[in-house]
């Protein structure tokens, strides 16, 4: 029971950090650069993404053997679809201005590689737990990545985060990061940001991987 509880945290975790959806595979930039203008933004395509990405991993593995080879594909964009109108259509209830401001960006969720590429090479193969586990980290990557870039974007490009006022009145906003070249440049930073950061946590492994050797060696000759 326990290794099982420890291989669904790795799942987990290795959505998160390891295998980052945005920062490692680089998927989902449509809405990575379509709607994190605004922090607010940003986390509402989070949380939507997050929903429908659990739910459909859900589902999918739930009756992976009854779903039939031939029409998997289909099967899984309108499990996907039914989710996202739920999220479509209750972020038009509870929060229309959000609604408005995401547009078509709700919609094609359905679209969405990272999500689809779930079901078909993970959810469609494991049990329910890890399939759940696996989208609960994807998603949660997701979200950090998108929380990232929007925060990063509003901060320097309004001066405010979640609408309230950082810097005060003199603040001379930078434009240009609210505008598409500022959501590529903020993004390519991240990404080399995070590359950095990989490869910083791989040197610290070797090395201690290396000392760990030296002290077996030591205790070996003493």
């Amino acid at each position: 029971m326990m290794a099982t509880d420890n291989i669904a945290y790795e799942e987990m975790i290795k959505g998160i950090w390891r295998d980052n959806p945005v920062f490692v595979q680089v998927l989902g930039m449509c809405p990575m650069l379509a709607v994190t203008n605004s922090a607010i933004n940003a986390v509402v395509m989070g949380v939507a993404t997050f929903f429908v990405l659990v739910g459909s991993s859900f589902l999918v593995s739930a009756f992976k053997q009854w779903i039939p080879k031939q029409v998997r594909i289909s099967l899984y964009i309108i499990i996907i679809a039914t989710f996202v109108t739920v999220v479509d259509y209750s972020l038009l209830a509870m929060l229309p201005a959000i609604h408005k401001e995401l547009g078509a960006f709700i919609p094609l969720i359905v679209a969405n590689c990272m999500i689809l590429g779930r079901q078909e090479a993970f959810a469609s193969k494991n049990t329910v737990k890890f399939a759940v586990m696996d989208a609960v980290g994807m998603s949660a990557g997701f979200m950090i990545a998108l929380f990232s870039l929007g925060a990063v974007r509003e901060i320097l490009g309004v001066g405010a985060l979640f609408g309230f006022d950082l810097f005060g009145p003199d603040f001379e906003p930078w434009v240009i990061m609210i505008l598409p070249p500022g959501g590529f440049l903020t993004l390519g930073l991240l990404l080399l940001f995070f590359n950095w950061m990989t490869e910083k946590r791989k040197q610290f492994l070797i090395q201690l991987a290396e000392v760990d050797n030296e002290t077996i060696k030591v205790k070996a000759n003493g």
